[in-house]
């Protein structure tokens, strides 16, 4: 018996899916905003306070395992009503949060670890949402452009502080955006029209890599089109890769690269 945790984003339901054709045994604790799962057999929705619910939940099950899907937003903390397991754990919530959701996720999965429930990579069973190494387009980088994206990684390495960069645009050796805490779209918006630049989507040497998978899809490549980017970097099988044939087709219609390392 499988737990998931489900949030927001087409991801969730891939992963679901993806169980109900493979006939799993599962159960669905609803972090969505508007309880979208809700209809789903087995679902269940427990406000994140609730710490001794949710793991009474996931033993009820004899369940060990868990894993998260989907982007699970930071609750209005001043709002939350508190079980006592809530009330022990929810000050390392709290701190974590001025990290970022992906900190709060990271600490849920300590106080899981705690609790002898251990957490699954998100794409457990879906493998072919991330790619190998190569160029998946038409068009492939120069000899400049990878000079480019290799200054790219180095600095990504660099940022251990910064917990929500996952991203950033790089051109002719300098970084042009880097990802705030308002994601890649809103980063893209920040450029040019006509940029000529690079995006490179790389995990960061700490990030934990079970639920915090940097994710492309077809909405960013008609965002690289919008600024006139050259391409799209990722890191072999650790990412996202969604609508994968429809991107590679635009990309390739758009002259857009997009290369795996």
């Amino acid at each position: 018996m499988i737990g998931l945790f489900l949030g927001d984003t087409q991801f969730s339901d891939i992963v679901l899916n993806r169980l109900i054709k493979l006939k799993k045994n599962y159960f669905i604790i609803d972090f969505s905003k508007n309880n979208k799962f809700k209809k789903k057999k087995n679902c269940h929705r427990i406000s994140i306070g609730k710490f001794g619910a949710i793991i009474k939940l996931i033993k009820n099950y004899k369940s060990n395992k868990v894993l998260f899907a989907g982007k699970i937003n930071k609750p209005n903390f001043s709002s939350l009503r508190l079980d006592i397991k809530g009330i022990y754990y929810m000050p390392s919530i709290i701190k974590a949060a001025k990290c970022g959701d992906a900190a709060i996720i990271k600490e849920i999965i300590k106080i899981l670890k705690k609790e002898k429930i251990n957490v699954i990579r998100s794409t457990f069973f879906n493998s072919e949402l991330s790619l190998n190494k190569g160029v998946y387009t038409k068009i492939r980088p120069s000899r400049k452009e990878k000079n480019s994206i290799k200054y790219g990684i180095n600095f990504i390495n660099k940022l251990n502080n910064l917990d929500h960069v996952q991203a950033i645009i790089v051109k002719n050796l300098s970084i042009i955006a880097i990802e705030k805490k308002g994601g890649t779209s809103e980063m893209l918006s920040s450029l040019k029209k006509n940029s000529k630049a690079i995006l490179i989507k790389y995990p960061k040497k700490k990030q934990d890599l079970r639920v915090d998978l940097p994710t492309v899809g077809i909405q960013t490549l008609k965002d690289c089109k919008k600024y006139n980017l050259k391409g799209v970097v990722l890191k072999s099988k650790k990412h996202i890769f969604l609508n994968k044939d429809q991107s590679i087709k635009f990309a390739n219609k758009n002259n857009i690269f997009i290369s795996v390392i």
